[in-house]
C-alpha cells in the first residue's frame, strides 16, 4: 500500500493560518490607533489643544503609518498568491476591506487636523475654542500606542517655533497616505461590494427591545386561543356600536313623527 506524505500540505495550511492570524492582529492594532487618532483630532482647535496634544497626534500618526506599511506588504503578498486557498482568500479580503477603510479614515482625519491646525495656531492661545473639555487624551493615546504613560516617553515636544515645519511634514505624510491608497488599488483588485462579512463578529445583534418584540410575537403565534379571544372582543364591540347607532336612529324618527 503506497504511503502518502501530507507534511507539505499540513505545513502550508499552518503557514496560511499563521499569516491570517498575523494579519488580523495587525489590522486590529491599526483600527485602535486610527480610533485614537480620531479622538485626539477632535481636540485640535479647542481649549485642550496644546503642544503635548500635537506631539501625541504626531506619535499616533507615525504608529499608524508604520502599521499601514506592514499591513499593506503582508496582505498584498498573500492576496497576489495564486495558490492561496479559497477560504483563506475570503478572510484576507475581509482584512483588506477593513484595512483600506481604516486607512481612508486616517487620511480624512489627517486632512482635518492639517486644516484646523492651520487655522488655530498655538502661538495665539486666545483663538482656541473654549469647549469645556479637560484632559483624557494622553491616556487614550498611551493605550493605543501600548505605552504605560506618554509623559514618561522620551520624545521631544514640538516647540512653537517649529509649528510651520510640522505643518509641512504633515502635508508630506498626507500625500504619502494618498499615494498608498492609490497604489493599493493598483496592486490588488478587491471589490468591496463583493466581499461578504460572515462569522459571529459580523452578526447583527438584537437589542433588548427587538428581543422582547420577537418573544411577544412568538407567544402570540403559539397561543391561537388568545387570537380567537381578541376576535370575539372585536365582534362584541362592533355589535355594541351597531346597537347604539340603531337606537339613535329610532329616537330621531320618533321625535320627527310625534313632533
Amino acid at each position: 500500500m503506497p504511503l502518502v506524505n501530507n507534511k507539505v500540505g499540513d505545513d502550508g495550511t499552518v503557514g496560511t493560518d499563521k499569516a491570517l492570524a498575523d494579519g488580523k492582529a495587525l489590522v486590529d492594532s491599526l483600527m485602535k490607533v486610527v480610533a485614537c487618532y480620531r479622538h485626539l483630532a477632535s481636540c485640535v482647535g479647542g481649549c485642550t489643544d496644546s503642544l503635548q496634544l500635537r506631539d501625541e497626534l504626531r506619535q499616533t500618526r507615525e504608529k499608524a503609518q508604520k502599521l499601514a506599511v506592514a499591513i499593506c506588504h503582508h496582505l498584498t503578498s498573500h492576496l497576489r498568491d495564486k495558490s492561496l486557498p479559497e477560504e483563506q482568500r475570503k478572510e484576507m479580503e475581509l482584512l483588506w476591506v477593513a484595512f483600506s477603510s481604516s486607512l481612508e479614515l486616517l487620511h480624512v482625519d489627517m486632512c482635518k487636523v492639517f486644516n484646523v491646525a492651520d487655522i488655530f495656531s498655538l502661538a495665539n492661545s486666545h483663538t482656541l475654542v473654549q469647549t469645556g473639555l479637560q484632559g483624557g487624551g494622553s491616556e487614550v493615546a498611551a493605550r493605543a500606542l501600548s505605552l504605560p504613560d506618554l509623559n514618561q516617553t522620551p520624545s521631544q515636544t514640538l516647540p512653537a517655533s517649529l509649528e510651520s515645519q510640522e505643518h509641512s511634514t504633515m502635508e508630506q505624510e498626507i500625500s504619502q497616505i494618498d499615494h498608498m491608497i492609490d497604489d493599493m488599488e493598483m496592486k490588488v483588485n478587491v471589490l468591496r461590494w463583493m466581499v461578504e462579512p460572515h462569522g459571529p463578529q459580523y452578526a447583527d445583534p438584537l437589542s433588548s427591545a427587538d428581543s422582547t418584540s420577537l418573544a411577544m410575537l412568538s407567544v402570540d403565534e403559539e397561543q391561537p386561543g388568545h387570537q380567537s379571544l381578541c376576535q370575539r372582543n372585536q365582534i362584541c364591540v362592533l355589535l355594541l356600536l351597531f346597537c347604539v347607532v340603531l337606537l339613535a336612529a329610532t329616537l330621531s324618527v320618533s321625535v320627527v313623527i310625534f313632533s
